[in-house]
């Protein structure tokens, strides 16, 4: 017994010293560095590499990629030529024609198959960096629930945000809030911000406290990548589209509601309860919106992938919702019904800013009533996270 005892002390002491051995192979170099005059430094140290290039979402409309420059002591800098404005910023750097996170650096985020470094920029207590940052407010809980959908015939997963003073007692709305193409379960969280801008914005009264539910929009597959029985494959849009669905997502949704009518304190009536989405989830909360008109009273579509089917690849245009009966007579039965808020936003350089062009034009022509905001940039988080950030504050007043 000594003897493992020993053999297991030995092992933990080799795997502690392996540990410690690391930090002392990084180089010291600190990346990224946020200037105080709101300039940022990027730095790598490759004293063997050719080429080093830094590739950010600087603008909003677009990814842009800089070269950096090699100094004497093997490591390659960039500096920004002006103050970057607040805002959360992805990015990651090339070595020699290999994309890579910065490896001085430890956050990071995958968005479907692709890992990319992340930074805030803060300047004040109301900029977009603030309502994206963790701040000393009450936080929410976040879980990882499993859930039958007897639609379906699956087990899947969704995150449920509850927000601080849940266990309390008393009963809370519902904002369902979906993933576009390619995203999943953990999008939502991850990528948009959304557990850092609620407890934001309900910690300075600018939201209602409400539970977030952002459960997984693709039908084919019960969870994230990797964290279901399917095991560690590439994530990819299209994973096992081919395999074919009992029903659509949004046929399916009801299974949720009732899931979290059933496991969580809420309110379980119209008024509390709002779904917004973006890109593929823009067309879900549209399908939606139709297929259960009296079951919410707040929608956004955020650069939506609108369609006429429940399935958003099948495209919008405003002579095929004028043909559609059957589309005519859910959107009709839909806005007789009085929504309290009918939201779509887009990027004005968004690729599906037409598509949405299009849906606009159909509601015009009906006389429903809808609200719009348009801003500058494209098909971006950065974009989907202010409108959130809006949507929100819209919500359950």
């Amino acid at each position: 017994m000594k003897r493992i005892i020993i053999a297991i002390t030995a092992v933990a002491f080799a795997s502690a010293a392996f540990a410690q051995q690391a930090i002392f192979q990084r180089p010291n170099v600190k990346s990224p560095v946020i200037n105080a005059d709101g300039t940022v430094t990027f730095s790598i140290f490759a004293p063997e590499a050719k080429d080093v290039s830094v590739t950010c979402d600087f603008n909003e409309i677009s990814w842009q990629t800089k070269k950096l420059t090699r100094q004497d002591n093997g490591v390659w800098t960039y500096t920004t030529p002006t103050p970057l404005t607040p805002e959360l910023y992805s990015y990651s750097m090339n070595i020699d024609g290999v994309r890579v996170v910065d490896p001085a650096y430890s956050y990071v985020n995958r968005d479907v198959s692709t890992l990319s470094s992340i930074f805030i920029i803060s300047n004040k207590n109301d900029d977009k960096g603030h309502y994206y940052s963790v701040n000393n407010v009450p936080h929410g809980n976040v879980s990882k629930v499993w859930f039958y959908s007897p639609t379906l015939g699956t087990n899947r997963r969704m995150t449920v945000y509850t927000p601080a003073g849940y266990d309390k007692g008393k009963r809370y709305p519902v904002l369902y809030l979906l993933h576009g193409h390619g995203g999943d379960e953990n999008a939502w969280s991850d990528l948009g911000r959304t557990v850092q801008i609620m407890d934001n914005l309900i910690a300075e009264g600018k939201a209602v406290p409400m539970i977030v539910v952002m459960p997984n929009g693709n039908p084919t597959c019960d969870a994230a990548p990797g964290e279901w029985h399917e095991g560690l494959y590439t994530p990819n849009g299209d994973a096992f589209r081919n395999r074919g669905a009992k029903a659509t997502f949004p046929e399916s949704f009801m299974d949720i509601v009732n899931f979290i009518d059933n496991n969580y304190k809420t309110i379980r009536k119209r008024e509390a309860r709002a779904v917004t989405g973006l890109s593929m989830g823009g067309g879900h909360t549209l399908s939606i919106s139709r297929l259960y008109p009296t079951t919410f009273a707040y929608f956004g579509l955020q650069s939506a992938a609108n369609s006429i089917k429940p399935d958003f690849r099948r495209g919008f245009t405003f002579e095929n919702a004028m043909a559609d009966e059957t589309f005519n007579k859910e959107m009709k039965a839909l806005f007789d019904s009085n929504p309290k808020l009918y939201w779509i936003a887009i990027g004005n350089q968004d690729f599906l800013y037409q598509n949405n062009v299009e849906l606009r034009k159909f509601l015009d022509a009906k006389k429903y009533k809808y609200e719009y905001f348009e801003n500058d940039g494209g098909h971006l988080w950065r974009n989907w996270r202010i409108y959130l950030t809006m949507f929100a504050q819209r919500l359950f007043k």
